[in-house]
This record gives C-alpha cells, structure tokens and sequence, in this order.
C-alpha cells in the first residue's frame, strides 16, 4: 500500500431513488432514505478515500460501523457521504464518517476498514462451503 495520511478525504453521492427508500429495502415502512443505504454510501466514501493507494491485489474490507442517522431524507433529494481518515494501525484504518442531504446533516459516525488481499480473502471465504 502507498503511503496514506491522516486527514485524507473521500466522498460518494446519490440521488434518492424509490431503491433507496426505507419501503423497499426492508429497513421500516415509510418512504425515506434508508438507513442501511446511508451506511453503504458511508462505506463508499471511505473506500473512496482508500482507492489510489492501494496496490496489486490489495483491497478492504469493513469490519466496524457506529453511526446514528440524525434527520430524514425524502425521495430525490441528493444524499453525499464523507469519510476521513482519523487514525492508520498497521493494516487498520479508522474513519470520521458523515452525511448529508440539500437541507443539511443527516448522519455520523465512525467506520473501520482492514487491508486484505483480495485473491487470499475470497478462497478463505470460499473454504467455508467446504
């Protein structure tokens, strides 16, 4: 992995589409933005982050998510997640994550990624079908 430091920025975005809603996705009943869809644009953001750094085979995986979802988003209003990088420990990276709507904040949080090896990672995975 190329060197990383702290204070690096990532970002992802949508527009809340009805695949985003909390009635579709199985994450409650009305027709706001879904929780587990903010936390997956979080991840994005922080994979962002990661992107140019890494090397060969090299790729992450979340292993750690604690947010809150503070304000309701309705359907076609953009959605823009950012991560930054608070601390790197060894293979370990930690993130500040945030988002927002048009009207302001939306939710935060911290995220934790770990360094794998994709190829390694997958057949461990694998192995358990065995």
């Amino acid at each position: 992995m190329k060197n990383i430091e702290t204070g690096a920025v990532g970002s992802a975005q949508l527009t809340v589409s009805d695949n985003e809603l909390a009635s579709n996705v199985g994450s409650g009943s009305l027709d706001v933005f879904a929780t587990p869809v903010m936390i997956m644009l979080m991840e994005k953001a922080a994979c962002s982050c990661l992107a140019d750094h890494l090397e060969g085979d090299e790729t992450t995986v979340g292993t750690e998510m604690n947010v809150k979802h503070t304000s309701a988003t309705p359907p076609y209003m953009k959605v823009t997640a950012e991560a930054v990088l608070t601390a790197v420990n060894g293979r370990e990276f930690t993130f500040r994550v945030t988002a927002s709507d048009e009207k302001g904040p939306i939710g935060e949080g911290e995220h934790k990624r770990f360094l794998v090896y994709g190829e390694k990672f997958t057949a461990k995975t694998k192995a358990k079908l065995d």
